[in-house]
């Protein structure tokens, strides 16, 4: 693995950046303050992209990013699936210490709280103009939800002044945009319920009519048909707000364009949340058999092309020399999560878990081990670092780019690591999936006992939990094969001495696993 990174190195950079200072002295000396881009994608696996090893599928406006900027090769997520990575990515805390950062149903109540510390109120009380487009799936409101009126508390009162988004995700209801808080079209002659514990009388589900579904579900996703593709959840009216699936992704990439475009004038910070590859994976006409793997390779092709042309567009607008881009992921991959689109039928050989074991909901190292890319055109060399690190250190990281103190949690700055400075990172992170938790420490990863189920058969993923305590080495064995609780028992000791030690006695106190 480590010949093949050096070679695409040699073979991906295509210039050598020189002349680069050091973040902060640079941002003090030039007096602009740097505009901040996060490019979050969803259920992207690590070996999913070419410059993370993958032949099977050729990602290069991605490899671009990685190729001039700072590629990290131990980078994580704090969690194995989507609502509690994107809640410690915008809080900087860790997602265990909110008992309801946990995988949502679209008509959840937001989850931050609107007096919380966020990485976006933080950069809008310094001046910066801070947006989201995308994927949202951190609640809305504070109980129960009219969708036809102003929908509040939501993005706007947690930091944004912009929000364009999806409330949960491509596979719930409702399947409808919000605009600043209002639902994108809606109709008061056609009002939209939600309900997510019974269907409406009349309406049509993919349990009960799946001849009525162009995409069959698999498990979980038999609820309300929208666009011929069943959903979780059931949903009645709206049908001018209810959006195109196929349309989503171009549909976002205007969304992203056009702020960075009215913006350019002022600092700005934008959380760009893509839906891809998440299920449902609907491919706009233009990539679909692109890829050969069926719709989840076709969806990470329509990705990269998005990301490339908002990449122009930053060029374009000549932002390119002063804004820090943040690419990344929020879990690892999984192929069937829901639907049968030939996911694992036309995988061939590539692998999206890269060398790793798990995958989406798993405590082994594909779960939460995900690409992340730092670039700065001029400021941030080509370069790969090993060093230990987790999206939730964003905030304290930015909060030193930007010359502000941070919030008190569990991020930490890692500015100088990011901008390729050092090559020192953490010294120890807490992982989590679906409220069980695990440590790493240097090279090595321990997992506490869990009495649960070690694989899920439904999407064929192994999620590590075994009666007996796991330690592996992860320098020597990145695909956690050789289980060294028993052979060293006092590497063990020391690495439950540190996990208990931040993670607390009551670890072992888990709920019942969710898919979706």
């Amino acid at each position: 693995m480590k010949m093949k990174n050096l070679i695409w190195s040699i073979l991906l950079v295509p210039i050598l950046i020189s002349g680069c200072q050091p973040a902060k002295k640079a941002v003090e000396e030039s007096g602009v303050k740097p505009n901040v881009v996060v490019i979050y994608m969803d259920d992207l696996g690590y070996g999913d992209l070419s410059s993370y090893g993958a032949t099977e599928l050729q990602t290069p406006n991605i490899d671009a990013l990685a190729a001039g900027g700072n590629r990290f090769t131990n980078a994580y997520a704090s969690s194995a699936t989507c609502t509690p990575s994107r809640y410690a990515l915008l809080t900087g805390s860790y997602p265990w210490r909110n008992k309801d950062a946990k995988i949502l149903r679209g008509s959840a109540p937001l989850i931050i709280g609107v007096n919380q510390p966020t990485l976006p109120k933080m950069m809008q009380a310094n001046g910066y103009y801070t947006g989201v487009v995308g994927k949202w799936h951190l609640g809305l409101g504070d109980g129960d939800l009219d969708w036809n009126k102003h929908i509040t508390p939501g993005p706007n009162e947690v930091g944004f002044n912009y929000s364009y988004v999806m409330a949960a995700t491509q596979d719930r209801v409702p399947t409808v945009f919000i605009d600043n808080g209002n639902v994108v079209g809606v109709d008061p002659n056609d009002p939209i319920e939600v309900n997510y514990n019974e269907n409406f009388a009349g309406q049509q589900t993919g349990l009960e009519n799946p001849e009525l579904c162009r995409l069959k579900w698999h498990h979980g996703h038999n609820g309300t048909i929208v666009n011929g593709i069943p959903r979780i959840g059931f949903m009645k009216g709206g049908e001018k707000a209810k959006w195109v699936d196929e349309e989503m992704s171009g549909h976002f990439l205007k969304l992203a364009q056009q702020y960075v475009r009215d913006h350019k004038s002022e600092p700005f910070f934008l959380y760009y949340a893509l839906q891809q590859p998440h299920v449902p994976r609907t491919p706009n006409p233009a990539f679909v058999g692109k890829s050969g793997m069926g719709a989840r390779g076709d969806v990470i092709l329509e990705a990269d092309w998005t990301i490339g042309e908002f990449m122009k567009t930053m060029k374009e607008e000549g932002l390119l020399e002063n804004t820090l881009i943040v690419f990344s992921s929020d879990n690892g991959p999984v192929l069937n999560d829901g639907y049968e689109d030939d996911a694992l039928e036309k995988l061939g050989k590539h692998n999206p878990s890269g060398p790793f074991r798990g995958g989406k909901y798993s405590l082994f190292e594909a779960g939460t081990r995900i690409p992340f890319v730092t670039y700065w055109k001029g400021k941030i060399k080509p370069q790969e670092s090993d060093a230990l690190v987790c999206q939730m250190d964003l905030m304290a990281s930015i909060a030193k780019l930007i010359g502000v103190e941070a919030p008190k949690n569990d991020s930490q700055n890692q500015l100088s690591l990011l901008m390729g400075e050092s090559k020192t990172g953490r010294e120890n992170l807490i992982i989590e999936a679906t409220s069980r938790t695990a440590i790493r420490q240097g090279d090595w990863l321990m997992i506490p006992p869990y009495n649960a189920k070690p694989v899920n058969e439904k999407v064929n993923i192994e999620l590590g939990n075994s009666l007996e305590f796991q330690l592996y080495n992860l320098k020597n064995d990145e695909g956690e094969q050789n289980n060294l609780a028993t052979s060293n028992p006092e590497k063990l000791k020391e690495m439950l001495e540190s996990f208990v030690a931040l993670r607390g006695k009551d670890y072992s106190k888990i709920e019942k696993m969710e898919l979706k």
